[in-house]
């Protein structure tokens, strides 16, 4: 499925469409449209932590999110060796709105909860 980025991956900033492939239940592959190279792993946060977050109503409105989407959200995870060493980036979660094919990046603010890299070994046995 490919989605129109409406705001852009931190640092990625030339990148306006990536294409979401699932890999199992837990893991997804998104590679930009525009540069083969560029690629990254996301994980499901939902299966890891309670995580919770307000998307922005300048966000909403890019994404056209109504009370009905149909929303998924993702976090970028630094695959790693062995995979418990990998970290989650759970500040900047990707937002896809399925229904509109817009997807966006947030960066939630510094005094949230959640880190900028946590081993996914922590949550493990949990």
């Amino acid at each position: 499925m490919t989605f129109d980025l409406q705001v852009p991956i931190l640092g990625f900033d030339h990148i306006k469409q990536v294409e979401l492939q699932k890999i199992d239940d837990i893991f997804m592959k998104m590679q930009a449209v525009e540069d083969s190279h560029i690629s990254f792993t996301l994980i499901n946060p939902f299966v890891l932590i309670e995580y919770d977050f307000e998307v922005p109503q300048k966000t909403q409105d890019l994404l056209e999110i109504t009370d009905i989407s149909n929303l998924l959200v993702f976090n970028i995870v630094l695959i790693q060796t062995p995979i418990e060493d990998s970290m989650v980036n759970f500040i900047g979660p990707l937002v896809f709105n399925t229904d509109t094919k817009k997807a966006a990046q947030i960066i939630l603010q510094e005094a949230t909860k959640y880190s900028v890299a946590e081993k996914i070994s922590s949550f493990l046995n949990k």
